[in-house]
């Protein structure tokens, strides 16, 4: 995976961040969901750096990126802190001003990006979300049922970390599977990846107390920011097979955070860049090359 892409573990204010960069052209950062790792672009990154520099990092709290303490109120995986860590690894590559793309929980880390660097964004896609807040405030119990690893994850530690520790390789195929409409899309190469990474500890521990700053300060600072709406571009895409182009009028949800927007489904389920790789590198050209 990734062939012609480097390596590399970039130093930040409180950590590093391990990712691959390959390609030449203007930067574009792509940021992974859960329970992935950057490896989850690995049908799509090499097609992009036909036109971009592709940099594919992992979030903190996931893969081989440094995971440090949540704290008592989270903030230390807040979408905030989250954001900041791909500005500072941006900047060191030399890149000020990029396109990003972020899938699930990478969507939402773009998106607060966007809000907080708003400067440093040229474009921005979010895949397979809606607004955090949105989301959180229209709960019911379709919404809990699909949704319910919101709830379980955010529990008080150490309950989901000890269920899911119990066996880390289940967990991850079985989210996978839920969420995704074709499980063979899943190589067996990356799925090997995210269960090599969710195996670590820190890592389950990570990427609870990412939904659980979803659950508590991310939804502080996003209700701050209500009134804004952002000045970039924005293309908001989803699988015609999943849950949330079902559940909500996606563009309409983000013309209520952006001046811009498009957007349309890609035949696929949750997992946009795996189960419809070439559709999904079709659209990112075409929005970020305009």
């Amino acid at each position: 995976m990734f062939e012609g892409f480097q390596h590399r573990r970039v130093p930040v204010a409180e950590g590093e961040i391990n990712l691959v960069i390959g390609g030449s052209g203007p930067p574009l950062l792509l940021l992974h969901g859960y329970p992935q790792t950057h490896v989850m672009w690995h049908k799509v990154a090499p097609v992009l750096t036909q036109s971009f520099t592709v940099v594919c990092a992992d979030l903190r709290g996931y893969g081989d990126s440094f995971k440090p303490a949540g704290g008592p109120d989270h903030a230390g995986y807040a979408k905030r802190a989250m954001a900041r860590d791909q500005v500072e690894v941006m900047q060191a590559l030399g890149f000020r001003h990029f396109g990003v793309a972020g899938h699930d929980r990478g969507g939402r880390v773009a998106h607060r990006l966007a809000l907080d660097h708003g400067e440093r964004v040229a474009k921005l896609a979010v895949l397979d979300i809606c607004p955090t807040h949105s989301m959180y405030a229209g709960t019911d119990k379709e919404f809990a049922t699909a949704y319910y690893h919101w709830f379980f994850l955010i529990q008080k530690a150490p309950l989901p970390e000890k269920l899911i520790g119990a066996d880390p390789a289940w967990w991850i195929n079985s989210k996978l599977g839920h969420w995704g409409r074709d499980d063979a899309a899943i190589t067996p190469e990356a799925r090997a990846e995210y269960i090599r990474c969710f195996s670590d500890p820190a890592a389950i521990h990570g990427s609870c107390e990412d939904y659980r700053a979803a659950a508590t300060i991310d939804l502080a600072h996003d209700a701050a920011d209500l009134g804004r709406k952002l000045a970039m571009p924005v293309l908001a895409l989803w699988g015609a097979k999943g849950f949330v182009g079902r559940r909500y009028d996606v563009v309409a949800e983000w013309r209520r955070r952006a001046e811009d927007v498009r957007g349309w489904p890609v035949g696929s389920g949750h997992f946009l860049p795996e189960e419809a790789p070439g559709e999904t590198a079709d659209a990112l050209l075409a929005f970020f090359r305009q």
